[in-house]
């Protein structure tokens, strides 16, 4: 990849939402992907690039922090000098749907483990590059988190993935009001609502009603709309969801 003066990076670029999101950054900027597996971001990758945009895809593991490190440094000798625009971070686990007392304590250290732990690492590695860009940026340097209904509702059955989320939640607003005033717009976004998954395609939700799942071209559409907001209107907040969902 050529170097350019910005780019946007997107941590947990598997099918849907962060498949979406980076297709939507493309559009503005170049690419980084970050996924457990190649096979995750291998196709929005080449997406990209036959769309004429530029994408790097690196492998990494979003709650280990090595793997982090490794990843900033790879993207460092392969963008020397460009600053970042705008990160998302996307990172999921999975989550364990059992009874409480099925739950087993490394079910809770995965949802702990990616929906916190890899946050915290992912912003300490990115927030120092997005202040380095508030200068000179053409919007406001952002970072964007994707939440879940469980970031404000524990449901039964979702103990471990709520306390994950909740916490995830609280550590985005702390970096919010930390980190806003010094021009960096931190964003959480709840996605209060089934995806619609190319994995997912036989979930039946809201009765099948047509847009009763949530477009993750319309998730990466509001992500882009955040990143483009004026100063004096940070939202700090979003919640998404279909026309038909219960809230």
């Amino acid at each position: 990849m050529s170097s350019p003066a910005f780019y946007a990076l997107v941590s947990g670029a598997g099918s849907g939402t962060g498949a979406a999101a980076a297709l939507r950054f493309a559009q503005a900027y170049p690419v980084v992907l970050l996924a457990r597996s190649e096979s995750s971001y291998r196709p929005t990758v080449d997406a990209i690039r036959a769309a004429g945009g530029s994408a790097l895809g690196i492998t990494a593991d979003a709650s280990d922090p090595a793997a982090v490190d490794a990843a900033f440094e790879q993207i460092a000798r392969e963008l020397p000098g460009a600053k970042l625009a705008a990160a998302v971070y996307n990172a999921n686990a999975g989550f364990a749907v059992k009874p409480f007392l099925e739950l087993k304590p490394d079910d809770l250290a995965t949802s702990l483990g990616t929906a916190v732990h890899g946050l915290f690492y992912f912003a300490q590695k990115a927030l120092p590059q997005l202040l380095a860009a508030v200068p000179t940026a053409p919007h406001p340097p952002t970072l964007i988190v994707t939440g879940a209904t469980a970031s404000v509702r524990g449901s039964a059955r979702f103990a471990s993935f709520a306390a994950g989320k909740f916490s995830q939640r609280g550590l985005t607003q702390s970096l919010a009001r930390e980190f806003g005033p010094r021009g960096v717009h931190v964003a959480y976004a709840i996605i209060d609502g089934g995806i619609d998954t190319p994995w997912g395609k036989g979930l039946v939700m809201n009765n099948g009603v047509e847009d009763g799942k949530i477009k993750p071209e319309a998730i990466a559409d509001n992500y882009w709309h955040l990143h483009t907001q004026h100063r004096s209107a940070f939202t700090q907040e979003l919640d998404l969801r279909p026309f038909v969902e219960k809230f």
